[in-house]
């Protein structure tokens, strides 16, 4: 039987133009594995065919939806389309198979009215299930990442930033570890070890750290390949060992991650500490009040939108504006609707040529009775 918001969602769909497709509940499991992290191999519900290749029911509908665009697209047209179904993946906190809808838009180079779009719809579809009010959270990647290039922070520290911001963890613990160069927490067990891997690549450094695991009998576990091991050992290594940053800099990043408030006040703030540390983030930034001015058209109330530079969401591929909505009675909860800008993905999926792309998901179980 359909789901009562089914109709009121088509509809929106239809209005705003976007096309609905459904795509395959079956998905290559690879894709989904390699792209969206660690935490979906332990959710994912995974089967094999008679050739022993991997599959998965569908956990998230973004990248089927990618894989629709870049499979039925022109190279370097635009896309938009809706979704909804169920999607399947472990929880505790409800069932692993749930209803979800969304909208994903491709190709547009307007990124920052695209963005304005995608939260315009977003808040409408919640209006539409009874959340006529959301509290709107938002960050952007791609401030943080402007910032970590810019400060020119190590290669490990640059990773741990970004994974915890993704996950929103353990951010507070890696800012007051960040200006710690001294060596601890047995440190010199690893010296040897990575003094002999000094000057190596990456990729051979992963190899030997490989090697040594297989040597040692030691088997991947929950879920992790020996080559996730081996990236894991050698990041705790390098940042026990000692990989510190100055002082200077580490005041920085922690005066950006901990901008907040709405975007117009968080867009200063912002401004005032790149200037006085002689960071160029005007390109970001600008692009960052363009957004806001496009919001503003869209009728949203920009005082509502809550900022803040250490916000993040859980899946690897975003790359800028992201967002959730929340019920503000229930600010605890978890997000009724959420997405953002990923324009890595479809290259990741075999694009070849760059594809910007925004959209948003729309838990509809979270909703309850409402709709």
């Amino acid at each position: 039987m359909p789901h009562p918001a089914y109709e009121a969602f088509d509809a929106l769909a239809q209005r705003s133009g976007y096309a609905l497709i459904d795509p395959p509940i079956l998905q290559p499991a690879g894709l989904f594995l390699d792209l969206l992290g660690e935490d979906m191999r332990r959710r994912a519900f995974l089967t094999a065919d008679a050739e022993g290749r991997e599959f998965c029911l569908r956990p998230d509908f973004t990248i089927p939806v990618s894989l629709h665009h870049l499979g039925n697209a022109k190279a370097g047209t635009v896309g938009a389309y809706a979704y909804r179904g169920p999607v399947f993946r472990f929880r505790s906190d409800g069932p692993s198979e749930f209803l979800q809808a969304g909208f994903e838009n491709f190709g547009r180079s307007d990124k920052p009215a695209a963005d304005a779009e995608m939260l315009a719809i977003a808040i409408e579809a919640a209006g539409g299930l009874g959340l006529t009010r959301p509290e709107i959270r938002m960050g952007d990647a791609g401030i943080v990442t402007a910032m970590l290039d810019a400060l020119d922070l190590p290669p490990v520290w640059r990773r741990r930033l970004v994974s915890d911001l993704r996950r929103s963890k353990n951010l507070d613990e890696d800012l007051a570890r960040l200006g710690n160069a001294a060596p601890k927490n047995g440190a010199a067990a690893y010296a040897g070890f990575l003094a002999a891997l000094e000057g190596s690549d990456p990729g051979s450094a992963r190899a030997a750290v490989a090697d040594l695991l297989s040597i040692a009998g030691i088997q991947p576990v929950g879920g992790r390949s020996v080559d996730e091991i081996a990236d894991r050992f050698l990041e705790q290594a390098a940042l026990s060992s000692g990989a510190g940053v100055d002082g200077e800099k580490v005041a920085i990043t922690r005066r950006i991650f901990a901008v907040s408030g709405d975007p117009d006040t968080a867009s200063a703030e912002l401004r005032t500490i790149a200037g006085e540390a002689r960071l160029d983030l005007s390109a970001v930034l600008d692009a960052f009040d363009e957004r806001t001015g496009f919001f503003a058209a869209r009728g949203i109330d920009i005082g509502a939108v809550k900022f803040a530079t250490g916000f993040g969401r859980r899946l690897d591929y975003y790359t800028g504006f992201v967002f959730e909505l929340h019920d503000p009675a229930e600010p605890d909860a978890q997000a009724r609707v959420g997405g953002g800008r990923y324009d890595h993905l479809m290259g990741q999926l075999g694009s070849a040529q760059s594809v910007p792309a925004v959209g948003c998901s729309i838990w509809l179980d979270r909703f309850g009775g409402e709709a």
